[in-house]
């Protein structure tokens, strides 16, 4: 599984943060998301899944590896 954030289409609402502290920080310059890992761990599915839904612009997408 691979992680996508687009950042053209973040806005920085900060609900991945809420969602998957393990997997998103914030930039504190740009107030958008940063990813920590691209490439979480299987047992991070869920996880990664519920920042996908909790996303309100759509900028996180889940992709097979």
């Amino acid at each position: 599984m691979k992680l996508v954030l687009d950042l053209d289409a973040c806005q920085g609402y900060a609900n991945c943060l809420i969602e998957s502290p393990g997997l998103f920080d914030l930039d504190d310059r740009t107030d958008k998301a940063v990813l920590l890992d691209e490439t979480p761990a299987e047992d991070r599915r869920a996880e990664a899944e519920a920042a996908v839904r909790g996303c309100p612009a759509r900028a996180i997408s889940l992709e097979s590896s």
